[in-house]
């Protein structure tokens, strides 16, 4: 099994209530603030929303690091933390899609490609597996706060206060769409990887299920067996 696939731990003893979970949560609650934000046509917003976003994506930093290094991993936080990660960035490219920095249908493929395996995640909690997030997801989250990072910095405000900005505005602007071309690469590439974790974890449950039910039937048939013989055993005796 996979590093990033485990059992629910049913019997951990550590606490729900903990400081990297509170970072997740906050993230959460953060969403619908960065958005209303950027929704707004004011500079301080715009800003604003920036500040918001930022300060969701340094949570994604360290409540990670924070549960490895304390001992506080929990299955609560394995599967808010990508769920969190993904509410922040899809709302991200949903917004910079509606401001025209990107073009839809890159959203609408990181959309599927996250909604997804969030759904390939819950098919496989519902069997006690928890599906946390791999190397390649995590690269590929990075890049995405990078890119959307980079292009929700309210860039025309500089070219409102001076238009000789406009030059090395543009530049930028332009970087971070190639952040996010780079970031949707590695989407689509980590998204592939979940799946062929997850073919391999079918395979897996399965022969495990064929075990167990090869393991029952053999008991029933002992069981059977050794039912025979007592009752042979008994006629003998009567006889």
């Amino acid at each position: 099994m996979s590093e990033n696939v485990s059992r629910v731990q049913r019997d951990s003893k550590v606490p729900v209530v903990n400081l990297p979970n509170a970072l997740t949560v906050l993230r959460l609650l953060l969403v619908p603030v960065f958005i209303i934000l950027g929704l707004q046509q004011s500079w301080p917003a715009l800003w604003a929303s920036f500040v918001v976003f930022a300060i969701a994506a340094i949570t994604d930093r360290f409540d990670g690091k924070l549960a490895r290094s304390w001992g506080q991993i929990t299955d609560f936080g394995r599967i808010a933390d990508p769920i969190a990660d993904k509410a922040l960035t899809l709302c991200g490219f949903g917004l910079l899609s509606y401001q025209g920095f990107l073009p839809w249908w890159l959203t609408i493929l990181i959309a599927m490609r996250e909604l997804g395996i969030t759904a390939m995640r819950a098919f496989f909690l519902r069997r006690g597996v928890v599906v946390s997030a791999n190397q390649a997801g995590k690269l590929k989250t990075f890049m995405q706060m990078v890119a959307l990072g980079t292009l929700l910095i309210p860039w025309a405000h500089f070219v409102a206060m001076n238009e000789a900005n406009e030059g090395w505005v543009v530049m930028l602007i332009r970087l971070g769409q190639i952040f996010a071309g780079i970031a949707l690469a590695l989407t689509l590439y980590s998204g592939v990887m979940y799946v062929i974790d997850g073919a391999r974890l079918m395979r897996a449950s399965s022969a495990d299920e064929a075990g167990a039910e090869a393991v029952r039937e053999s008991a029933s048939e002992d069981a059977a067996e050794e039912s025979s013989k007592r009752g042979v055993a008994g006629q003998h005796v009567q006889s």
